[in-house]
């Protein structure tokens, strides 16, 4: 194999695999992003990842998602500058590892809800087990699914290239 083709075969790689380990995580699965709901239980179980993102679906102008430290979590208070994300369907990426905290800014959700969620990422692994099995096991087997056919069309063009 050339040096060039090796490159190609390298760059790809680095392109494709971290998207390849990550999951997608529906918060709170069918229920969503709401009041009402034992976050921490949903949670309990879950191994989350670098790299793996948290899906918050709710209906707009509904809910929001602040991401807050530990004390605004236990007393329910973003700091100064936390910018609400409030499209419904919100998406954050777990960059780095660590205790990670979220709550919903909308009036007296996060004291009466409890709409709130703490997760600890682990570092990023060449093998993340997948979550366990909750209402969620259909999205999550979709996603493994749509992760294995990238798998497959990286290594039919490592074929093609060697």
């Amino acid at each position: 194999m050339s040096s060039s083709q090796l490159f190609i075969v390298l760059a790809i790689l680095a392109i494709v695999s971290p998207t390849i380990s990550a999951t997608d995580y529906i918060v709170g699965d069918d229920k969503g992003w709401t009041i009402n709901v034992d976050y921490q239980a949903w949670a309990q179980g879950k191994l989350f990842y670098v790299g793996d993102n948290l899906v918050f679906n709710y209906p707009e102008g509904a809910h929001s998602v602040l991401k807050v430290n530990g004390t605004g979590f236990q007393e329910c208070a973003a700091p100064a500058g936390t910018v609400a994300l409030t499209s419904g369907q919100d998406v954050i990426n777990l960059a780095t590892p660590g205790r990670k905290w979220y709550i919903c800014g909308v009036a007296k959700h996060c004291e009466v809800g409890p709409q709130k969620l703490f997760i600890t990422v682990m570092p990023a692994a060449s093998y993340a087990p997948s979550p366990s099995p909750t209402t969620s096991a259909a999205t999550t087997r979709a996603v493994n699914g749509a992760r294995f056919g990238w798998t497959i069309i990286v290594i039919g063009i490592l074929g093609m290239l060697i």
